[in-house]
């Protein structure tokens, strides 16, 4: 489980194919102080398990179904991802309890600069548009953010300078395209109001 509060940006050092999946070597610096093999970390916010590490870099294994619900697939070296180790007992909990299990891609529609912050419209499918509120909680590539606006199936965010120096947002342009993990609260409500998965 994870807070959505970036730790740091990585870099991707390697991207092998394995297969259908693929090996991504990360090169980081604040996860590595703990870091251990089995260890879990949040990737773009997709939760992964560190298979191998060296003192600057880690590598997990991205099976199939990872790339086909992710933004994983499109990963080439020298792209930069949101990190985040998961969260401990003893942690403030600030953000929103992240899961780490994608729901959805989302795309980039609109991007606006205003004098003190940013805000992005993003598009989702329609299916996920129950399990989203306005001043709802929302992951985008693992970072917890509050939703300012939302119409059908696009929403907005507004993001600080803060969170602009430490994610992976100044990357973003129209087009681009964004792991999304929707407020697990709605999903459970759903199951106990419908009794359906």
């Amino acid at each position: 489980m994870f807070t959505g509060l970036i730790e740091e940006v990585g870099v991707l050092a390697k991207v092998d194919p394995m297969g259908d999946g693929r090996k991504l070597t990360v090169q980081a610096t604040t996860v590595m102080s703990d870091l251990k093999v089995n260890d879990s970390i949040a990737i773009n916010g997709c939760c992964q398990t560190v298979i191998e590490v060296s003192p600057t870099t880690f590598s997990c294994i991205s099976i199939e179904e990872t790339l086909k619900k992710t933004t994983f697939g499109s990963f080439k070296t020298g792209d930069h991802v949101n990190l985040e180790r998961p969260l401990l007992p003893s942690t403030r909990m600030g953000g929103h309890f992240v899961m780490g299990h994608v729901d959805c891609v989302g795309e980039v529609i609109q991007k606006e600069v205003l004098s003190t912050s940013w805000t992005f419209d993003v598009r989702f499918p329609e299916e996920f548009e129950k399990y989203i509120i306005r001043i709802g909680s929302i992951s985008m590539d693992g970072t917890s953010l509050t939703v300012a606006d939302l119409k059908k199936n696009v929403f907005t965010v507004a993001i600080i300078p803060h969170t602009m120096d430490k994610t992976v947002f100044p990357s973003y342009e129209v087009g681009s395209k964004v792991n999304l993990e929707f407020d697990m609260l709605g999903k459970y409500m759903e199951k106990l109001v419908t009794g359906k998965d």
